[in-house]
């Protein structure tokens, strides 16, 4: 909790994203991996969400140990 917003995460531990592409993540259709099953839009949404309710998102990861996705939103 902090004084003004609610913060979150959601931890992996898969092989992770080299920090070059942490922008990536969060623009429409784009992916990191060619899997066919992927669409490459779900944290792009997750980021508008956020935004609409005036929070913040990021992404810290390592190579191999694994992903947290944080967000924050307006109490």
């Amino acid at each position: 909790e902090q004084p003004e917003h609610w913060q979150f995460y959601v931890k992996d531990n898969g092989v992770g994203i080299e920090e070059q592409f942490f922008d990536k993540i969060f623009r429409p259709f784009q992916k990191l991996e060619n899997n066919p099953s992927s669409t490459g839009i779900g944290l792009s949404i997750a980021k508008k969400i956020v935004l609409a309710y005036e929070g913040d998102i990021w992404v810290e990861s390592k190579l191999n140990v694994g992903t947290t996705i944080n967000f924050t939103i307006k109490k």
